[in-house]
């Protein structure tokens, strides 16, 4: 078996059922399976996947065991090759594994891959690729000056900026939503530390990769959808969760620093200046374009939502609309790549954007990356 796709699970049984569509539909033409471990969630996320995914291993936890070991969990239980690991608040293009393990089979020293992370509106983010967060490099991320001369080396690495978005090349450290690495080399290294602090999990997990002198790698040649974007959390729990994060790691990896708490302390005072009544606009749709063929779910949608929904076939269609729409995507009839892709292509131009699942009774998306998104059901479908 070429790839096992290791999806961990709790209490977001919509984003899980779009997640798995969309890997349903990405390994079609490679042989390989699917893997969700669920850590006890008070929903109804196993139910669905048994009814709506009945082929797919379904892992039920009896507690929640955190998410390196559940990940560790369902990587135990993996036959293929390689390991994906997925989160479940991701949607992957169709063609996203066949064009990763192409580009994976063709690097020397291969130690993980990751790939381009879009947030809901389509933007990219930035943490899809970082470098090991020495003291002065956290220090650099957590004041915010990254941002300032994103050029400059001595600024610029906790993102990785010596490659821009759209560039393939090495870098030190993957972000946990999506990994790619084979399954022999993850279980040498010993997986997600269930030891590490929250933040640290994939970063400790990069750099033990690293020093078994291995490359890690960012892939932009393809692109998913993570909900959940890095801004989500920006507060005080946030920074004390960051420093703990920081501390694991430099004590494990390194002698502890006795500059670090002076150097986040600094930067959490200019973290705190910047974000200071600071909050992102909320976008609210003026009216709704439906790009379906299904009339049955226009209707749907229009009464649900209170509001105008315009119908129409295809995504040129769609750009003849009001930049002021929310534009909703029927996967029946616009498949994830070309959807990922439209929000990419129309990231600034005013629009927001759901999905409607395949086969699913709701839309799903974010408007904004300091949110988790949003799910609406619907009736009569």
């Amino acid at each position: 078996m070429q790839l096992s796709v290791v999806i961990l699970n709790y209490n977001v049984h919509y984003f899980l059922e779009q997640c798995v569509l969309s890997v349903q539909q990405a390994i079609r033409d490679i042989d390989a399976e699917i893997i969700v471990v669920d850590n006890n969630s008070p929903d109804d996320s196993c139910a669905m996947m048994k009814s709506r995914f009945p082929g797919v291993t379904l892992i039920e936890n009896k507690d929640n065991a955190g998410f390196p070991k559940g990940n560790n969990i369902g990587v135990a239980a993996a036959k293929g090759e390689y390991v994906c690991i997925l989160n479940p608040d991701t949607v992957v293009a169709e063609d996203t594994f066949i064009k990763a393990l192409e580009f994976i089979r063709a690097q020397k020293d291969f130690g993980i891959c990751g790939v381009k992370l879009v947030d809901g509106t389509g933007t990219f983010l930035p943490e899809s690729k970082r470098g090991v967060p020495t003291p002065w490099v956290a220090f650099t991320k957590i004041g915010g000056f990254y941002k300032l001369l994103p050029k400059k080396e001595i600024f610029n690495r906790y993102y990785a900026q010596h490659l821009n978005e759209n560039q393939s090349g090495k870098v030190d450290i993957l972000v946990g939503a999506f990994m790619i690495m084979k399954r022999e080399l993850y279980l040498e290294v010993g997986g997600f530390d269930e030891d590490c602090f929250m933040y640290s999990d994939d970063i400790d997990l990069s750099y033990t990769v690293l020093k078994k002198q291995l490359r890690n790698y960012y892939f932009a040649e393809t692109s998913v959808i993570h909900y959940k974007g890095e801004s989500t959390v920006k507060d005080g729990t946030y920074m004390k969760r960051f420093r703990e994060a920081m501390q694991f790691f430099y004590k494990k990896h390194f002698r502890r620093s006795p500059m670090f708490d002076v150097m986040m302390r600094v930067g959490a005072f200019f973290f705190a200046v910047v974000k200071k009544n600071k909050t992102a606009p909320a976008r609210i749709p003026e009216y709704y374009v439906l790009i379906s063929n299904n009339e049955k779910l226009r209707l749907s949608l229009e009464q649900k939502l209170g509001k105008k929904v315009d119908r129409v076939e295809s995504l040129q269609e769609a750009l003849l609309m009001s930049k002021k729409a929310e534009i909703v995507f029927d996967n029946a009839t616009v498949s994830f790549k070309d959807a990922i892709a439209f929000m990419q292509q129309h990231k600034n131009d005013g629009y927001t954007f759901k999905i409607k699942p395949a086969e699913s009774s709701f839309i799903i998306g974010s408007n904004s990356s300091n949110d988790r998104g949003q799910v609406i059901l619907l009736e009569d479908l």
